[in-house]
């Protein structure tokens, strides 16, 4: 058994498996997974139940096991900024958020790149979050 905080085998593998500029998709339970899969990409169900897990919450545990260098976001065409933003920078006070419109997102979030699509519970909209892994320094 691992004592680290990371203990699921499949995002595990896939992190393993990553390395610096691959992306890593956690998305909130709306987001269309199944369709937009990128061709290298794993894809891990945790939506467990509505609102379990949150994004933040797997964010959380994600931190712990990789560097970000980059986070995207996915933003309304208009109206306010989606509180969960903020949440996103508390945990992350060092990356900027890049924000993508919807289609783009989904084109980023499909690409080469991305390595791993976790889906979760989340039911606050607009809580789609794409990493992109930095360099682990010696």
């Amino acid at each position: 058994m691992l004592r680290q905080r990371l203990t699921h085998p499949e995002i595990l593998e896939a992190l393993a498996a990553a390395g610096h500029g691959s992306k890593v998709l956690i998305a909130d339970g709306n987001y269309p997974a199944s369709t937009c899969l990128g061709p290298n990409a794993s894809l891990v169900y945790l939506n467990l139940a509505p609102g379990k897990p949150t994004v933040t919450e797997v964010l959380d545990i994600l931190l712990t096991s990789i560097v970000v260098e980059d986070a995207m976001v996915m933003t309304p065409e208009d109206g306010p900024e989606p509180g969960i933003f903020q949440e996103f920078r508390s945990l992350m006070p060092d990356v900027s958020l890049t924000k993508l419109g919807r289609f783009e997102f989904y084109e980023e979030a499909g690409g080469a790149d991305t390595c791993l699509q976790i889906v979760t519970g989340e039911q606050r909209i607009y809580a789609n979050l794409l990493l992109t892994i930095g360099v682990v320094l010696p």
